[in-house]
């Protein structure tokens, strides 16, 4: 097995194996792009566990909401179905 050091962000399509070592960076925060809920893509096995933001709240309200794929629908972080 190969052993790669990189100095930059590292992104994969298909997760990682085995374990992170070094130094890793805890104070650092994610950004989400919001999207209204019509712009989500139709939930399915491809995006199974994928983490959107909408920024109706589902609802078309101004508010913010995170929602995860099942893999057959989107739900809120809290587990409610997207209405």
């Amino acid at each position: 097995m190969a052993s790669t050091t990189f100095s930059g962000p590292v992104t994969s399509n298909n997760g990682f194996i085995g374990t992170v070592t070094g130094s890793v960076e805890t104070a650092a925060f994610v950004g989400l792009t919001p999207v209204a809920t019509a712009a989500l893509p139709a939930a399915a096995a491809a995006n199974l566990g994928q983490v959107r933001l909408v920024n109706d709240n589902g609802v078309g309200n101004d508010e913010y909401c995170l929602v995860i794929s099942t893999g057959a629908a989107w739900v809120t972080a809290v587990g409610a179905a997207l209405s």
